[in-house]
């Protein structure tokens, strides 16, 4: 989770921006609870008033109000009100000053209310002729309060705003225009709330979406470069299907997954904290209900991710599978068919295809226990709230619209433990390919440029192998053993052997695609190691044994080493390659497009449209990796003569399996089992190397050897 959060590093301050607006929405969220408690027990059972102290009221029940209050209190009901004739209104507008006057006056207005009109007359005669001493008035709101705390303190609240509702009708105030008013105020804010919360929600998801493809583009960019950077030996270590999943897969998992986390994650413990505290303001005493809640759903979120939890870090390698499976199956599908492999491959494929499928189902059962058991614990939660507020309610100590806004911050309290716990699908898997990422850019690719590196100069292209040693990693043995040869400019340098003699893997170290294990090779004389690899392969021009074409047009191709050849640089180099013929055949020529792969071409086309690449860039060393053997002799002999003048200034390697292609070169090796059997010149070693006089005879006749029949 940690390599996760630390993509997000580099844009922490849209996560900063996020966090704000989630807050916000989370205020909103959490006051429409309270906007719907306030329509149901003010706008509705209170008809929309507030506080004990009426607005307005009669001047004959303004002086009956007093009769059991103290001096201090009769003082301060003066002062917050005005008469207006036989009509006394009420100055005093703050919610804050006139709640603590609820406090004040809700006794004795009770008392007042719960009297009939002759008891009172009677007590106003009484009070008036100083029958009633201030201590029988302190007796009587003594007895009063006893009666009224065992009623609760919500029924207490509605008691005394019953008082106020009376008053205010008796005083000639529009009732039902008070009521409508406040309903309608409270259903406009209800209305902003929830614009505002969606607005917030929509503005979150684009910035948290534009994050996380933020994060999905670094990945991608991050993994590119560092494959760039991987020598032959990572990329085998790796291989090119995983490295595929790792790169389109596994950063789509992180994208999503980072989505969800600012989007859900982090809001869940803001409207968590949020709802509890909320709950506790509400007074209700039911916050154990909740704990229990959340007791249950830990525990059953844990002993689902106990058993998933092994199932999702094994279906990534699944997923490597399956692309491979597929990749090998779609790359090679000629020879599949070919060989009439179809069943066969049809049955691996599916093999693999059955076991993700299995493991993915597997998880999916495991997690379709969640919603069914959370929706049940969730209607528990309501009727549980339902039977205990009913108590309350009977009681007079909660009302209904606190325990519909109880019952909503309990869902939101429960729903926020929901969407952490519905990420947990999410995040094992999306940790595993964190890890699976950060693998590939935690590897140091064993090929780097030297810190100091030195330079060559105007490069001649004299390539020396001293005593040139290799071996793959984790391989028991050498592949090639005490290499010890000069390839000079102006002269051809081939090398022949028997298949899997190292030919290849020799070619392969003078580009750094591998380093030698032992001995060194040196370019004029500075060992390839000590070169920055860009200046080193920039001297180079390489045709690999398999023709590789990329997307584009074919001048794009040929321009792939050299992007400011001109026309007549491709032009020429597609000549000498032998390309020059069917390319003109094509209506748009240099600028008709090759597919992926080169797929549209032969693999004779594709082969001199490589080897005219290499021309095109002009470079002081070729190496021709057994590029000639798709192309017929004709061509390989025309190919070869025109090359001869272009190529008459630079250092030539050419691995062949050929012999008529590398007879007339100045010097050959002949490798055998990774060392050198023989060197010289066709003739030198036709009289003195065995295994070429072997390989020669094999595929030329004594005529075309020039001996003697």
């Amino acid at each position: 989770m940690s390599r996760i959060f630390k993509n997000l590093v580099p844009y922490w301050k849209s996560c900063v921006v996020i966090i704000l607006l989630l807050f916000l929405q989370a205020y909103c969220d959490l006051s429409l609870p309270a906007y719907t408690s306030d329509i149901i027990d003010t706008g509705i059972q209170n008809g929309g008033v507030l506080h004990v102290c009426p607005e307005a009221i009669t001047a004959k029940e303004f002086e009956n109000a007093m009769l059991l209050m103290t001096d201090s209190e009769k003082e301060t009901w003066r002062s917050i009100y005005q008469q207006d004739g036989d009509i006394y209104t009420l100055k005093e507008k703050s919610n804050k000053k006139l709640s603590e006057y609820d406090e004040i006056f809700q006794l004795p207005l009770i008392i007042i209310s719960q009297m009939s009109e002759e008891d009172l007359n009677q007590m106003a005669a009484a009070v008036s002729m100083g029958m009633m001493s201030q201590s029988a008035i302190d007796e009587i709101r003594s007895q009063a309060s006893e009666k009224i705390d065992e009623v609760g303190s919500t029924l207490v609240k509605s008691m005394g705003i019953s008082y106020a509702k009376k008053q205010d009708a008796a005083a000639g105030l529009d009732m039902d225009s008070i009521q409508t008013r406040y309903l309608w105020v409270s259903g406009g804010k209800m209305i902003v709330m929830a614009l505002l919360m969606a607005l917030t929600t929509i503005l979150v998801g684009l910035v948290a979406s534009r994050v996380a493809a933020g994060v999905g583009r670094d990945l991608r960019k991050s993994i590119y470069t560092k494959v760039l950077g991987f020598s032959n030996a990572e990329m085998d270590k790796f291989s090119t299907a995983s490295l595929i999943t790792r790169t389109t897969n596994d950063i789509q998992q992180i994208q999503m997954v980072t989505v969800m986390l600012l989007r859900i994650v982090a809001y869940a413990p803001i409207i968590g904290v949020g709802g509890v505290i909320r709950v506790y303001k509400t007074g209700a005493g039911m916050g154990w209900i909740i704990a229990l809640a959340l007791v249950v759903i830990i525990g059953f979120v844990g002993l689902l991710m106990a058993v998933a939890m092994p199932k999702f870090k094994a279906m990534q390698k699944l997923v490597d599978n399956v692309n491979l499976v597929s990749r090998e199956i779609l790359t090679g599908i000629s020879v599949i068919r070919a060989f009439g492999r179809e069943k066969k491959e049809e049955e691996r494929f599916d093999k693999a295809n059955k076991e993700l499928t299995g493991t993915m189902l597997f998880t999916n059962r495991v997690m379709t226990f969640m919603m069914p058991v959370m929706t049940f614990i969730m209607y528990g939660i309501n009727i549980l709230i339902i039977w205990v507020s009913a108590h309350k309610i009977d009681e007079g100590t909660l009302q209904v619209g606190a325990m519909t806004a109880f019952i909503t911050y309990s869902m939101q309290i429960v729903m926020s433990f929901l969407m952490i716990t519905m990420m947990s699908i999410m995040l094992p898997r999306a940790g595993v390919a964190a890890n699976r990422i950060q693998e590939v850019l935690n590897e140091e690719s064993s090929i780097k440029d030297p810190s100091n590196p030195k330079a060559i100069g105007e490069c001649k292209g004299v390539v020396r192998f001293n005593h040139v040693h290799f071996k793959y990693n984790n391989a028991d043995a050498d592949v090639l053993d005490d290499i010890d040869f000069v390839a000079e400019p102006g002269k051809t340098t081939a090398i022949v052997g028997s298949t899997g003699c190292g030919k290849s893997t020799l070619v392969n170290l003078v580009p750094r695609l591998y380093d030698v294990t032992e001995g060194s090779i040196e370019v004029d004389g500075v060992d390839i190691r000590e070169l920055s690899m860009s200046d080193l392969r920039k001297q180079i021009g390489y045709v690999p044994q398999k023709g590789v074409l990329f997307s584009g047009t074919i001048a794009s191709n040929l321009k792939f080493g050299r992007e400011d050849a001109t026309d007549n640089d491709i032009e020429e180099a597609a000549r000498i390659a032998q390309a020059t013929e069917f390319i003109e055949e094509k209506r748009e020529k240099y600028n008709s497009h090759i597919a992926q792969g080169g797929t549209n071409v032969s693999g004779g086309q594709k082969q001199r449209l490589s080897i005219a690449r290499a021309i095109a860039k002009n470079p002081k060393i070729y190496i021709f990796d057994d590029s000639f053997s798709a192309l017929d002799l004709k061509t390989d002999a025309a190919l070869r003569k025109a090359l001869a003048s272009k190529v008459s200034e630079a250092t030539v390697i050419i691995v062949a399996q050929r012999i008529s292609t590398v007879m007339n070169a100045d010097q050959i090796i002949v490798m055998e089992e990774g060392h050198i059997a023989g060197k010289g010149t066709h003739e030198e070693l036709m009289r003195d190397c065995d295994v070429y006089r072997q390989i020669a005879k094999s595929q030329l006749s004594a005529k075309e050897l020039g001996e003697e029949v």
